[in-house]
């Protein structure tokens, strides 16, 4: 294989390998992905994608369009086509359990590995625990075919849901974990785009490579829950926690960026990796070394249960029988991702407490509807507040930023908004004639906060929604 190949293959077509297949074509590639669900296939291969990202739908049908993009169930085909192969399949969290199930990235290596060539290259993108690729490439060598020899890279994957064209075309690092001289040259050849356009390349081991994500993933988790911790001490000693933000955030060490206090993280990576970690470093004979990740854990789980608490008050002590409506499914705005979503938790939580929950999200709803049956859902904002008791704002979409409090009061029957994400003008909707509660804010109605229980269980901790792959 010579150094500048033009042929690309991507192994899951998920958020992550969908993405990174139609920017692989953006950037010039011939490129063709492979998974295991047809109907997937069929739907990606009529220029369609199945989940929503924005800017995602036009570049695959557009490079679909052209010829320069494809998908395919067919390992065989995929592995004798690419001469550069990316893994972007899931590691969601093992049942019952802390850590990742590799079961996917195995699957790909074993699928591909008979049908690959001599001076291929395999390039894991999945976030994986440390001394995974170790374990792939003995994996990888024992089912080549005689004689060949290929090279397994890692080379993490820093997306973020709602931008990941973006940050795929145009990421601020690109990291590779290899020691091997021509993979470097043939990755550099493969991002000289971004190269030129200033991402900074970093070549590093294996192993640190795949520690880069996971870091940074428990790095992001923990800034987000001090300051969630921050808010339960401005509730009790009648603070203000964004006055808080705004203020520590002046420091350069600290820096304002994601201390914003809310209902918690979710989705695919946060959670799960920062769980599989923790496991990781019990097996590296670790357990102290990232025990405060539990902690984490548990801060972020509980503001769940504080919004809870916090509906309960503003409706007199009980929400059975209460028209509550949920604005927010997603786990964040610009994405359809339901994965571990705090905001569809609340909902659930509502609901088998007895609540007349009307949920609304723009892009979420109807996989909501189709995975977790039971919520009346609505598909307008409108219909949500329509008659309500109590309004949640949970996901902080830009529709719901900018509704116009006067408009909404004349809807709902009781003018009693949660702003679970602080992401509202407070000052307009308390003029407005609203009553209004935003998580670590000042707020005269609550003036009591509960103390709420502290899950201990692997299963509290994840809760019963479901995980699907990434």
């Amino acid at each position: 294989m010579n150094i500048t190949p033009t042929r690309i293959t991507v192994i899951g077509t998920g958020y992550l390998g969908a993405t990174h297949a139609a920017c692989m074509a953006e950037l010039g590639f011939e490129v063709i992905g492979l998974d295991i669900d047809p109907v997937k296939i069929a739907t990606l291969n009529a220029g369609t994608v199945p989940f929503y990202e924005p800017g995602l739908n036009e570049l695959v049908g557009r490079h679909v369009e052209s010829g320069q993009l494809r998908f395919t169930t067919d390992s065989a085909e995929a592995a004798r086509f690419g001469q550069v192969h990316f893994i972007g399949v899931g590691t969601p969290q093992q049942p019952g359990r802390l850590a990742a199930d590799m079961s996917y990235v195995e699957a790909a290596i074993d699928n591909m590995a008979p049908h690959l060539s001599d001076g291929d290259i395999v390039v894991g993108k999945s976030t994986v625990p440390v001394g995974t690729a170790a374990r792939m490439q003995h994996r990888l060598n024992a089912r080549l075919p005689a004689g060949a020899r290929v090279d397994l890279v890692w080379n993490p994957e820093f997306l973020r849901e709602g931008f990941a064209v973006e940050d795929t075309l145009r990421p601020d690092r690109i990291v590779l974990g290899t020691s091997n001289q021509r993979s470097i040259a043939i990755l550099k050849h493969v991002y000289a785009q971004p190269i030129a356009q200033g991402s900074a390349l970093l070549v590093t081991d294996r192993q640190t490579a795949e520690l880069v994500k996971t870091a940074a993933n428990a790095f992001l988790a923990t800034k987000i829950s001090f300051i969630n911790a921050m808010a339960e001490l401005c509730e009790a000693a009648d603070a203000d926690v964004a006055d808080l933000a705004d203020a520590i955030g002046h420091d350069a060490r600290i820096g304002r960026r994601f201390l914003n206090a809310g209902v918690g993280f979710g989705g695919g990576c946060l959670p799960k990796d920062i769980r599989a970690f923790r496991a990781r470093a019990g097996e590296l004979g670790l357990e102290d070394t990232l025990s405060f990740l539990t902690d984490i854990d548990r801060i972020n789980t509980r503001r769940r249960q504080r919004v809870i608490d916090l509906a309960e008050q503003a409706l007199g002590g009980r929400v059975s029988g209460r028209r509550v409506a949920v604005l927010g499914l997603a786990f964040k705005p610009d994405s359809d991702d339901l994965r571990d979503s705090p905001a569809l938790d609340v909902a659930r939580q509502l609901h088998r407490r007895g609540a007349d929950v009307r949920a609304y999200d723009p892009m979420a709803t109807e996989m909501a509807a189709i995975r977790h049956p039971g919520l009346d859902y609505r598909y307008s904002l409108t219909d949500a507040i329509r008659a309500a008791e109590l309004v949640l704002v949970l996901t902080e979409w830009n529709e719901f930023v900018r509704m116009d409090p006067v408009a909404m009061g004349e809807l709902a029957d009781q003018a009693i908004i949660i702003d679970a994400r602080n992401c509202l003008d407070a000052d307009a909707w308390k003029q407005a004639g609203w009553n209004y509660a935003g998580l670590g804010r000042q707020h005269p109605v609550y003036e009591d906060p509960q103390l709420v229980h502290v899950p201990d269980t692997i299963a509290e901790l994840t809760g019963d929604l479901e995980l699907v792959e990434k």
